[in-house]
Parts: C-alpha cells; structure tokens; sequence
C-alpha cells in the first residue's frame, strides 16, 4: 500500500476525517474515467475519479462497488482482476479531511453512464494532467501515470 500526505502539515488536523473511495475506471484503449462534479455540490465544475463517501460498516470495495453502482450504472466484473489498492492520501479541505483511498478498475460490466447530473470523458493517462482535476486527486493521477508508462512501453515493444 502507498500513502502519500497531498497536505503535510507538522500537526494532525483537528478536521473531521472522512473516509472515501476513488477509482479510475481503465478501458480497453487504456483510457482513464473522470467526472465533472455536477452544479450543487462543492467543487462544481473540477474533474474527479467517480468514487464517494464509505459508510459506516463498509469495507473499501463495498463502497467502490456501491458508488460505481449509483454513479455509473457498472458493476465490479466478477471475472476480471479484483480493484487494485493504488494509493492513501490524506487532503485537507476548509470544513473537513479526506482519507481517499485510490483503486484502479480494469473490470467492470456494463455501460459507464451518468446516473448523478455528472459530465463524463475518457482521458489518456499522461493527458489528465490537463484536466481541471481536483487538487486531492492530484497524487492518484502521478501514481497512474507512473504505472501505465512502463506497462504501455512493454506492450508497445
């Protein structure tokens, strides 16, 4: 497991932590999924890896598996590789910290479509950096570009 600080700070935050799933759904070109955060919510407008709040009692993929459910209307594959652990990050905001726990799903059944008023676009991996990606999300896009690099260049060669 990485874990990475995306705000050091000398001493804890006195915030309330909120634990929260993320993934970066991967097609078959290799492309990465991202959402616009719809009117309404805070944040409006910046890109994210769909992915939410784990509830009391729920494990990591239980939350993965239900947001993915809600957000996109897909279902973890249960032939496919299980979600990849990428990275912990902790990131404090104004009013709260979040603990977001970062997987890579290669594997999931059905259509990818917008169930929560979200815009969505598939995104190479070394283009993301472009994209006006929430600044918690910021150390998930490094670690995946990390990883897909050498696993495209073996497959190129």
């Amino acid at each position: 497991m990485t874990s990475a600080a995306a705000s050091p700070s000398p001493v804890a935050s006195a915030l309330p932590v909120v634990p929260v799933v993320a993934a970066a759904l991967i097609d078959a070109s290799g492309a990465v999924l991202i959402a616009e955060r719809p009117v309404g919510k805070p944040l409006a407008g910046r890109w994210e890896f769909p992915g939410g709040k784990i509830a009391a009692g729920e494990s990591d993929l239980e939350a993965l598996a239900r947001e993915l459910r809600e957000e996109l209307g897909v279902e973890l594959a249960r032939d496919a590789a299980p979600p990849r652990h990428v990275l912990t990050l902790r990131h404090d905001y104004p009013d709260r910290c979040i603990e977001l726990r970062c997987y890579e799903v290669q594997g999931f059944d059905g259509t990818v479509r917008p169930l929560d008023g979200q815009r969505l676009k598939w995104v190479a991996p070394a283009a993301l950096d472009a994209e006006d990606i929430l600044e918690a999300d910021r150390p998930f896009i490094e670690a995946l570009q990390r990883e897909t690099s050498p696993r495209r260049a073996a497959v190129a060669g």
